[in-house]
């Protein structure tokens, strides 16, 4: 789950690449018959030893250890008989992301007061370094399409507060960040500036965002990309929107390099000759942060490696696991599964992906997402939206069907159904909870792993993850044969765009 971060190819080997027909359903008679209640506990054991093992260094995002886990997802999607979406060759799908580095030496100038970067500030984007002279600076509010009017901002520097007037969390601030900078540099600004307010921990912004950076690339050319300043930490003392007519300095400039990532998808044809034109999308993010100091956290020379066994190759083997028992016997509706890269770094796969998707939004009728912290109680399921889907009765059935019981956001302050992968669907109205491993608070047995290298694959109980993809298999299973379609709760802050998406009525 995000707010973050020697190649070895033969393991690759392992792999089966037979390709099998997609099975026609099997005649049941039973529940007990179904798949899902076949599983052994050595299934979605392996996926993890493989992908959670110190030979793939953390999957970080960008680097190659992460392309063999895509390729690794692809294969088995492979030899399970699912197929790519169509019009697809391949079951990998390219996402255009690359690295920002930022130079090291910066500084702004007002009156008295000189700030210095990292220390005060930090540079989110930018061209080359370069001299600034005096500027005029302009306060625009949010920075909102409102906050422009009657503002003439032409040559000078913009400043304006972090965040949205409706922000709910920092990451809504950091999600709005990218148009903030679109809308000022339509405007004719030199430079952006936001000020972040005191209560997101400025050791924290530099340590995640204040270094080499990966992000998607731009799909606007930018021949000289505005520069893009977040200023906050004992800074905001002095520096006030309200004081501030004019800046000189050093502009920092920063790097920029194109790099290779891929997400993955595979779609298992539904039974019903209707309701297989209607997809159940299960996702999950297969990336962790790397090693050493790529990590963030507490690393020694003897164990350097963010392994991310919890988040997230818990999610990724309950994802593949679901596929195969789908797969066997197939559900009524089409199952999209979709791998997605760049979670730590921002959602960026699937972000991405809901910007080019596959398979046609507005016939996905919903999300089943997989992330996690990881777990402090064997006897649960943890959703984060549940209850706000329309799929609750599915979800606790099949939690149920394998002696497990469902709780539902224990931590709302958190936000955390806004923060993980599903967000980037239910943005674009799709029904999308994220189901994770049960936990009843942020405790010390939670963060004694979560982004830690002791996250590694001899730490988690397999009994338990085997109930936990049987519980899976089966409420997605639930879902995709359900005639009814799942809809957003009355009054839900998405429901308007899943009104938008499927059509009034729908």
């Amino acid at each position: 789950m995000h707010f973050s971060r020697l190649v070895y190819t033969a393991a690759l080997g392992c792999l089966s690449t037979a390709i099998f027909a997609q099975k026609a359903p099997k005649v049941t008679t039973g529940p007990s018959s179904l798949p899902e209640y076949r599983i052994q506990a050595a299934e979605p054991e392996a996926h993890v030893r493989f992908l959670a093992s110190d030979e793939m260094l953390g999957r970080r995002t960008g680097e190659q250890t992460n392309l063999i886990a895509a390729r690794y997802i692809a294969e088995q999607l492979r030899k399970i008989g699912a197929k790519p979406p169509a019009g697809q060759d391949d079951y990998l799908l390219p996402v255009a992301i690359e690295s920002r580095s930022p130079e090291n030496k910066g500084w702004l100038i007002h009156g008295t007061d000189t700030l210095r970067i990292t220390q005060d500030f930090i540079s989110v984007s930018g061209s080359g370094g370069r001299d600034l002279p005096a500027t005029a600076v302009v306060s625009a509010g949010y920075g909102m399409d409102d906050d422009y009017k009657n503002l003439d901002v032409k040559g000078k520097i913009v400043l304006v507060q972090f965040g949205t007037p409706d922000s709910r969390s920092p990451n809504d601030g950091f999600t709005a960040s990218k148009a903030k900078r679109e809308r000022a540099a339509a405007a004719g600004a030199v430079a952006l500036i936001e000020t972040l307010p005191p209560a997101i921990p400025w050791n924290l912004v530099t340590q995640y965002f204040g270094g080499s950076r990966v992000s998607l690339k731009s799909e606007v050319a930018e021949n000289t990309p505005l520069t893009h300043l977040w200023v906050g930490g004992t800074a905001l003392n002095k520096f006030r929107p309200q004081a501030v007519t004019s800046l000189a300095g050093y502009l920092p400039g920063q790097q920029v390099k194109a790099l290779r990532a891929m997400n993955v998808a595979g779609v298992i044809e539904g039974s019903d000759p209707r309701l297989k034109a209607e997809y159940v999308i299960l996702s999950a993010h297969f990336d962790h942060i790397g090693t050493g100091k790529n990590g963030g956290g507490n690393f020694t020379e003897a164990d350097s490696i963010f392994n991310g066994t919890r988040d997230n190759a818990f999610g990724t083997a309950n994802i593949l696991v679901a596929a195969r028992a789908l797969a066997e016997v197939r559900p009524r509706r089409s199952v999209l599964v979709l791998g997605f890269t760049g979670e730590e770094m921002g959602l960026l796969g699937s972000h991405y992906y809901a910007e080019h998707p596959v398979v046609p939004l507005e016939k996905c009728v919903f999300n089943l997402n997989n992330d996690g912290a990881g777990y402090n109680d064997t006897t649960l399921v943890t959703t984060f939206g549940g209850i706000r889907t329309g799929a609750l009765k599915h979800i606790q059935a099949g939690a149920a069907a394998f002696g497990l019981k469902v709780n539902e956001d224990p931590a709302p302050e958190q936000n955390l159904f806004d923060r993980s992968d599903n967000v980037s669907f239910a943005a674009k109205g799709i029904p999308a909870p994220t189901w994770s491993p049960g936990f009843t608070a942020f405790d010390d047995r939670i963060f004694k792993y979560y982004h830690q290298v002791t996250d590694n694959p001899n730490t988690i109980s397999y009994s338990y993850l085997k109930r936990f993809c049987q519980a899976y298999a089966h409420a997605a299973r639930l879902i995709a044969n359900d005639t009814a379609r799942p809809q957003w709760a009355k009054g839900d802050k998405y429901e308007a765009a899943g009104l938008k998406l499927y059509g009034t009525g729908k």
